[in-house]
């Protein structure tokens, strides 16, 4: 049950309400946003809600028991502080969402409604729908380790140990072809094997998708030239002469994480587990 402030509960029993939705963003950085549905900017708890996003929410339900309870929110891209860039460089996932009702009138009449984290965000050039998802989330998801053939570990981090400030793991490329919205040709300072960056990442260092980070698909090199596809499509453009810092990848095997990285001692897989292989193995004598 929702406890009312005694002034909102006498402004909803009068039978003529001046009420809106606010909603207020911390994103993993520290950045704190807030926007509301009215057509005019509303502040509370330090927190100015920005009436220029265009946002609106679909039906807030609750449910018994432990069952996920998720949202959506719809909006365009108008506001200045929420960019376009930010949201498909993935600033806004995981990000903290406090969804208030408010009397407009009187911003002191007010009720927090739902807590949640932004989970998948879907974008046009133009607007996006951002789903919100209950705190019973964090109880779906997966604690521990998870035995498996393939390392666990994220490329990079405290459990994988390598450096990829390493000229041998990264590259500075400039695009000279565009040959799909996601697939472009670039030219590199030095010459890296095929597939060196696939499954890497490709951050932007200029134009108009400048700090975007895009997973890469496949490199295919062509001596200090390479081709480069996408898992996804940028939002702008891609335009011969933009820069790009390509990051090399791993399959997460142990093969790949000793011959192109010589960090075996630190595989955080399972290699020699045995599986269904074995069950389903011929026996010899």
């Amino acid at each position: 049950m929702r406890l009312l402030p005694n002034g909102l509960a006498d402004h909803l029993a009068s039978g003529t309400t001046t009420l809106c939705w606010c909603w207020r963003l911390t994103r993993r950085d520290g950045e704190t946003l807030g926007f509301t549905d009215h057509d005019r900017d509303l502040s509370f708890d330090g927190t100015t809600f920005e009436a220029a996003s265009g946002m609106t929410a679909t039906e807030l339900k609750d449910t018994v028991g432990l069952s996920v309870d998720n949202l959506e929110v719809d909006g365009a891209i108008t506001s200045e502080l929420m960019r376009e860039n930010d949201l498909a460089a993935g600033h806004y996932d995981g990000a903290h969402v406090e969804i208030f009702r408010v009397n407009w009138s009187d911003v002191d009449q007010r009720v927090l409604m739902r807590r949640g984290k932004l989970g998948e965000v879907t974008r046009t050039q133009s607007a996006f729908t951002a789903e919100v998802r209950g705190l019973s989330q964090e109880l779906q998801q997966p604690r521990g380790r998870v035995f498996q053939y393939t390392c666990d570990a994220v490329l990079g981090d405290a459990r994988c140990g390598v450096s990829l400030d390493q000229p041998s793991y990264r590259a500075s490329a400039t695009v000279i072809a565009v040959i799909e919205t996601a697939t472009v040709k670039v030219s590199l300072a030095d010459v890296f094997d095929d597939g060196w960056f696939t499954r890497g990442t490709a951050r932007s260092t200029s134009g108009s998708n400048a700090d975007a980070t895009f997973a890469i698909k496949q490199h295919v090199a062509d001596g200090t030239n390479a081709t480069v596809t996408l898992w996804t499509e940028p939002v702008h453009g891609i335009e011969i002469g933009d820069t790009f810092l390509l990051t090399a990848g791993c399959d997460k095997y142990l093969d790949t994480c000793a011959s192109k990285f010589t960090n075996h001692e630190n595989f955080r897989g399972f290699p020699f587990m045995p599986g269904n292989d074995v069950l389903t193995r011929v026996g010899r004598s």
